[in-house]
């Protein structure tokens, strides 16, 4: 893996930019506020790595003051949206793939690819796609997170199953065998709170369907994949394969049927429920697997993306905070400390545990979900209704067909 040397860094972070405006403070120096989210769970140590980052970065570019504000998750698309149209609060901001698309298209956003161009080729290829809207780079990525199946070794040995299910077909048909025992094979999350890219998704995209079409114009999860995967579930469900009340669960770890031995796989976990998982069960009963297999592996995960505001008064100070977050040595310790993945494959790791390198065996078929302005709202349309057919109130074809129906009414009024 090629090493950037961190003197390196420093002195090409030491040039001072030409032509950066002042802050408007009254100083010399060049403004740069960043609201950043946190994805450091300990509170502590969030702080403590920002922090850091912050003091290093003005050591070796005095010309450059920033300021990291640190901001909750609650409310953050209305927050974002409300400082991009009234032209304040941030000029780096910490955004999805699902976010960027609505704002690159309300030409809020100002396009980063020069910031990444010297290193393009030592990031993951899909991390930059997933940040891509219209050929330009609105994101660079500061990490990256995956998702793969968890299970619980001990309840597919009781049940006789000798292969733990790596496809779709192969979870279907243990299905009955660990029934027999009381078991649900799959700890399916049906509660419409939880985000169908860690449920019905997953699922779909294996099966080689999309939500919406190339084009964007419509929304086709009511194609034939899309069926074959809802009625997968169902089937799943009348095999005695999903809990009882899946139609109204989360996706818990801690306290839920998985810790506690009901259920037996999880399809979309992350390595944090892994731990937790084994905290319940004994690390040494969980297994990590590689996406399901339909007619493809398909894993969901999303880079985090440093986005510049078009409004930005200081662009070129904000582009060289941006790579410094981005810089091999940054990106390590982001990814020690936060538990997720970098989104480069120059970085080394410090301190990997067993689970995250398990784990990042599925970066490769990492998918940031089906971008589109309006991903968001269909989402809520199609998880109504997969909830419904669980239920039992909708079958396959017209439970999506009802929600294709709602997200094409959207797309059409522009809502």
């Amino acid at each position: 893996m090629r090493k950037v040397a961190a003197a390196g860094i420093v002195a090409a972070l030491s040039v001072v930019i030409a032509g950066c405006g002042s802050g408007g403070s009254g100083s010399d120096k060049s403004t740069v506020t960043l609201w950043m989210y946190p994805v450091i769970m300990d509170q502590a140590k969030h702080k403590a790595f920002w922090d850091k980052a912050e003091k290093d970065f003005e050591a070796a570019n005095p010309a450059i003051d920033v300021t990291i504000d640190q901001q909750p998750w609650d409310g953050r698309q209305e927050k974002v949206t409300t400082a991009l149209a009234s032209r304040k609060g941030f000029d780096l901001v910490v955004l999805g793939p699902d976010q960027i698309p609505q704002y690159a298209q309300q030409g809020t956003l100002e396009p980063v690819d020069d910031v990444i161009a010297a290193d393009k080729g030592a990031y993951l290829p899909g991390s930059l796609t997933a940040l891509t809207v219209a050929g330009k780079l609105y994101g660079v990525p500061i990490y990256q997170t995956i998702t793969a199946p968890i299970y619980n070794k001990r309840l597919f040995a009781d049940a006789g199953v000798t292969k733990v299910p790596e496809t779709l077909a192969e979870l279907k048909e243990a299905a009955p065998k660990l029934a027999a025992k009381k078991v649900a094979v799959l700890d399916y999350p049906g509660k419409p709170e939880v985000s169908l890219n860690q449920s019905f998704y997953p699922i779909l995209w294996a099966n080689g369907g999309s939500v919406f079409s190339p084009d964007g114009k419509s929304v086709t999860v009511n194609a034939q994949p899309g069926i074959d995967s809802l009625q997968l579930l169902l089937d799943l469900k009348t095999a005695g394969g999903l809990p009882e009340n899946t139609a109204s669960k989360g996706n818990d770890i801690e306290g839920g049927a998985l810790a506690g031995g009901k259920t037996a796989m999880y399809h979309a976990a992350t390595a944090l429920m892994a731990d937790q998982l084994g905290a319940a069960i004994g690390a040494e009963n969980v297994g990590i697997g590689l996406p399901l297999e339909g007619t493809k592996r398909v894993a969901f995960g999303i880079p985090g993306g440093l986005v510049l505001a078009k409004h930005s008064e200081n662009k070129d100070a904000a582009k060289k905070f941006a790579a410094y977050v981005a810089s091999p040595e940054v990106a390590a310790r982001l990814a020690q400390e936060s538990g997720f993945f970098s989104a480069r494959t120059d970085v080394t790791i410090p301190g990997q545990s067993a689970t995250s390198k398990e784990f990042a065996k599925s970066l490769e078929f990492a998918f940031p979900g089906d971008a589109h302005p309006k991903a968001r709202q269909v989402m809520a349309m199609i998880a109504a209704h997969v909830q419904a057919a669980l239920i039992g109130k909708e079958d396959a074809r017209t439970a999506l067909d009802a929600a294709a129906k709602e997200g094409n009414e959207l797309l059409a009024n522009g809502g």
